[in-house]
């Protein structure tokens, strides 16, 4: 298989570092040689010029490719270098944009007729996973799975929990309404057997339906609450798509500290107060009642700044923080530091893009920002070696786990005696490492 990515920014950098890894035939265009000297160790493949170029397509070899994904931060750019690709033979194409209205499905099938066949928008998807997080804020992370027929919760559990120390197999012997498909403990992500235990500091991750939420809750020796007012450090793109989604009854404020971005964002956020300062400013903080907040969203460009913000803000008794973390390298030092919500958009945008590069019938892969794991909801066919035996029998890799399915619409957790028949959507939970491993199951 063959990719071709256009544009050696943050999303396609690191899109280009994973793809090397797989083993994929990867080319990367940017018009910048110094952007693409730093991937000079990877096995890949760089040309220097302008994607919108014929030459140049055509010099990365755009007729051969499965996939070209145009990441560049000119959403004209890309939108353009996905029609000539797409007019040269490339397979598919992908688009970043960062105009929510392309998105509309009226809007669609234009685009797919122009050659333009999927779009992105990595702070809408960052927005979404925000909003998520404020629906259930005692969780670290919450996924809907087909449609919220199955959940994915990753939790912290602390010295409270009465999960603590028991092993999973007798953890589970008559509660059978939920799995836990992974366990963050450190730095390692650990795909837990029957014999392991959760230890107090781990972020396990539970599989369940919505109607035993309570139960993991209380297992978990979390408290309920809403979130009713919010202040947001930066009027970043981000924030601004978190605000718009914002559910109604919600006081928010936005602290921002360039003053003709804050009139920007007067005229564009209807929802929210705009204020000019510094969210790094205490005093202001405080004026801002900052004690009486239930969730602090720190959502600049800057991850230093944000995960100290964050910090500030638990000093305060702020019970939900959220930080937008793109530098990679920071991800576990904010973990370590108990600030809370990881969102990172980098990921958030290659587990998006990664489901166009799998043969199987993927409906849809989330990645675990603070655990290098994913999910993925697959479709088993009548010819796919996953339906032939039960569970147990299959012969699956350690580094992955099956967290769920979807039968008839009517969802159902998993264990060793099950046996999946085709067209069940089959909710698998692993390692970053793994997810390809299990497409041969699937195929």
């Amino acid at each position: 298989m063959k990719v071709i990515i256009a544009g050696a920014g943050e999303v396609g950098i690191y899109l280009a570092k994973l793809l090397s890894k797989e083993r994929l035939g990867t080319v990367l265009i940017d018009s910048n040689p110094e952007a693409l000297n730093e991937l000079a160790d990877f096995d890949l493949l760089t040309v220097t010029g302008s994607p919108t170029s014929l030459n140049v397509l055509k010099d990365a070899g755009i007729k051969d490719a499965h996939l070209f994904i145009a990441v560049t931060p000119e959403e004209a750019q890309n939108i353009t270098a996905c029609m000539l690709a797409s007019n040269l033979g490339a397979k598919k194409t992908l688009a970043r944009i960062d105009n929510y209205e392309y998105l509309l499905p009226e809007n669609l099938s234009f685009f797919e007729n122009l050659g333009v066949h999927s779009l992105i928008y990595p702070e809408m998807l960052a927005a979404e996973e925000v909003l998520s997080s404020l629906r259930k804020p005692w969780m670290r992370q919450w996924h809907e799975l087909y449609g919220g027929k199955l959940i994915l919760a990753g939790i912290k559990v602390r010295e409270n929990a009465s999960i603590l120390n028991i092993p999973l197999y007798e953890l589970t012997r008559d509660r059978s309404f939920f799995h836990i498909v992974g366990i963050k403990r450190y730095s390692a992500t650990i795909i837990p057997r029957g014999e392991d235990a959760v230890k107090s500091g781990d972020i396990v991750f539970f599989t369940t339906t919505p109607e035993y939420l309570s139960e993991i809750r209380d297992m978990t020796g979390k408290d309920d609450y809403e979130v009713k007012n919010v202040i947001i450090m930066g009027g970043s793109r981000i924030a601004v798509r978190t605000c718009l989604g914002m559910p109604d009854g919600i006081n928010v404020k936005i602290i921002e500290k360039n003053k003709e971005r804050c009139y920007w964002l007067t005229e564009r956020v209807n929802n929210a107060m705009i204020i000019h300062g510094d969210s790094r400013d205490t005093d202001l903080l405080k004026e801002e009642g900052i004690r009486n907040v239930d969730a602090f969203l720190a959502l600049t460009g800057n991850s230093e700044a944000n995960i100290l913000a964050c910090m500030a803000a638990k000093r305060y008794e702020v019970r939900k923080t959220i930080a937008e973390v793109e530098n990679i390298d920071y991800i576990s030092m904010a973990e370590k530091l108990d600030i809370g919500t990881v969102i990172n958009k980098k990921l958030i945008s290659a587990s998006h893009i990664y489901k166009y590069l799998l043969e199987a019938d993927v409906s849809n892969i989330k990645t675990m920002t603070v655990a290098n794991a994913e999910v993925a909801e697959l479709v088993a066919s009548k010819e796919s070696k996953i339906t032939r035996n039960p569970v147990k029998d299959l012969g699956l890799p350690k580094d992955l786990t099956i967290g769920g399915l979807i039968r008839d619409g009517e969802a159902m957790i998993v264990n060793g005696n099950t046996k999946i028949r085709p067209g069940d959507h089959v909710i698998i939970f692993c390692r970053d490492t793994a997810i390809r491993k299990i497409e041969k199951y699937f195929r």
